[in-house]
């Protein structure tokens, strides 16, 4: 098995992240909140440095990918607040878009700190 292809398979905690932020760049549409544009845009910026940062730890790792991952998921957790867009006034796209920013922060930070401990427990092995 080549190198590349052992980096690959035991990264799987990273593809998941791929793919979570893969969905949150595509969730405004699928989800109905493209009329709240600070949960828009916070979704397609974060989506894109989740994928940005999957991407890279998938090829490469590095232990403070992990690290801004987990930043980057309690923002997503935060962000509806800190935002202001959790309080508006258009509660079923509000609604869709706190919570997908809440379950995708709490997924993010979860994939990062298990990859965080697999790729220790390798390097301890």
């Amino acid at each position: 098995m080549t190198n590349f292809s052992k980096r690959l398979s035991g990264s799987w905690q990273d593809t998941i992240a791929l793919i979570l932020g893969v969905w949150l760049i595509a969730s405004p549409w699928l989800l109905g909140f493209t009329g709240v544009s600070v949960a828009m845009w916070n979704a397609v910026l974060f989506g894109a440095l989740i994928v940005v940062m999957a991407l890279m730890a998938i090829f490469n790792f590095h232990e403070w990918e992990e690290w801004a991952d987990m930043v980057i998921g309690l923002w997503l957790v935060a962000s509806p607040w800190a935002l202001g867009f959790a309080r508006t006034y258009d509660v079923m796209s509000t609604n869709a878009a706190t919570w997908n920013f809440v379950v995708l922060g709490l997924l993010t930070i979860a994939m990062a700190v298990w990859s965080l401990m697999s790729h220790r427990q390798r390097m301890i092995a």
